[in-house]
């Protein structure tokens, strides 16, 4: 009997491979842990459009955190909630974003939009989730700082030349902390896997948090362990080493 009831996952870098699959093995695995009565569940910076496959594909039945904790699902096809940015900080993130010539991405409840596709219509919808890329790290990290100088966002990374941008207080933690009162337990009964700074107050909140051998190594020192490579089934291998403790 394991002591842990929710298996929490990051996708991209942790369940999934470099190229977006996941493995027979990990599959397997997944498997194992449901059939020992684990829930198992997202919790990623993905919002519907671009998880909702995977969640399909493993035929999950439960509770998912997406856009790093802005949208909670009770099960496929239940919402329980959403935080939107208001719409004033969405024109003040575009024209920052515009301004450094960045790119740009936001998750509405109607789209995942790029700056590509981004038109003056895009300010009347409500968004959820807006992201900012440069592949200058400087810039980068100066379009951070000032976002978080303006005090009321939630500013994290899933990559080194990307910043994901949420209302303040809202994370993967809140998210699962949300998902365990659904389910009537404490998160300190979550094992969590991840491997970027968007998962690190999930790997620490959680009763037990392990990152990705893949991971840089300040989310490494957060977490409780280290598993292999997302290229190397490093999901299975931890649901086997610390979950199941059949290795």
């Amino acid at each position: 009997m394991t002591a842990y009831k929710v298996l929490a996952l990051d996708m991209d870098g942790t369940l999934l491979t470099d190229s977006k699959q996941i493995t027979e093995e990990t599959r397997r695995w997944l498997q194992l842990a449901e059939e020992a009565g684990v829930t198992v569940m997202f919790a990623t910076g993905r919002g519907m459009q671009t998880a909702g496959s995977f969640w399909e594909e493993l035929g999950l039945n439960s509770p998912m955190v997406l856009l790093n904790g802005a949208e909670i699902w009770e099960g496929p096809g239940r919402l329980y909630e959403r935080a939107y940015i208001s719409r004033d900080d969405i024109r003040r993130l575009y024209g920052l974003a515009v301004e450094a010539g960045a790119s740009f991405w936001g998750y509405s409840v109607e789209s995942l939009t790029s700056s590509k596709h981004w038109n003056e219509d895009m300010f009347d919808r409500d968004w959820m989730k807006f992201g900012i890329r440069h592949d200058d790290l400087e810039v980068m990290r100066k379009l951070r700082e000032e976002v978080r100088s303006w005090g009321h966002l939630e500013v994290t990374r899933s990559a080194d030349i990307n910043m994901e941008i949420s209302v303040r207080g809202i994370s993967k933690a809140s998210g699962i902390k949300k998902v365990c009162e659904l389910l009537g337990i404490t998160i300190d009964q979550v094992m969590a896997v991840g491997d970027h700074h968007n998962d690190m107050e999930m790997l620490r909140s959680a009763g037990l948090g392990i990152a990705m051998g893949n991971a840089d190594e300040e989310v490494k020192r957060a977490a409780d362990g280290v598993t292999d490579t997302n290229e190397r089934d490093g999901v299975a291998k931890a649901i086997q080493k610390y979950l199941l403790q059949v290795l």
